[in-house]
């Protein structure tokens, strides 16, 4: 079996055993609570801005339901804007997501524990970039911490260099994928 038949063949099983789509308004909860777990204390999204996000930009959301269950395993949250690099301000006020915005910045990628080393995360980011280049999205930028970029390079983001972000006291890598780049 060839490589592009494997990844075709994960690519089948992931969407037999989930549901990629938008978060619904009751999902919501399953959110806030993923999160807290996938991110420490100091990096997480506080419970009323990951309530905002959902609420104002609910179409940036992309949620794997496990089919068996009906809960969320993993999701992604963004913003768009029309932004050239991702700041701080952006991860504390949902009220800055411009619906128009040429730009995506994604806020956090989370994948419950028991759902990890699957190809889970790598199945949302690739559902999500070809939402976003259908939706004529020109980049998705993204921040992580340095042991992430070569997860990150193997999903198809471009290293850009040291983010001024500094979200959570950390030092950020701030990444990139062109979509609608003309």
């Amino acid at each position: 079996m060839s490589n592009h038949d494997s990844c075709a063949a994960a690519h089948g099983a992931l969407n037999e055993r989930f549901v990629f789509r938008s978060i619904l308004p009751e999902e919501t909860e399953q959110a806030v609570e993923i999160e807290t777990t996938c991110f420490p204390p100091h990096e997480a999204c506080k419970p009323e801005i990951m309530r905002a996000r959902a609420a104002v930009a609910a179409d940036w959301f992309l949620v794997a339901v496990d089919r068996a269950t009906g809960k969320i395993a993993g999701f992604i949250d963004g913003l768009a804007t029309n932004d050239e690099a991702l700041r701080d301000a952006i991860y504390t006020d949902a009220n800055l997501h411009n619906p128009e915005g040429c730009n995506v910045m994604i806020l956090g990628v989370n994948v419950l524990p028991d759902y990890r080393r699957q190809g889970l995360a790598r199945e949302m980011v690739a559902q999500y970039l070809q939402r976003e280049q259908a939706r004529g999205t020109k980049r998705v930028i993204l921040t992580c911490l340095s042991h992430r970029v070569g997860m990150y390079r193997a999903f198809g983001f471009h290293e850009i260099g040291a983010s001024d972000s500094t979200w959570g006291n950390e030092a950020w890598i701030e990444m990139d994928v062109r979509l609608n780049d003309k």
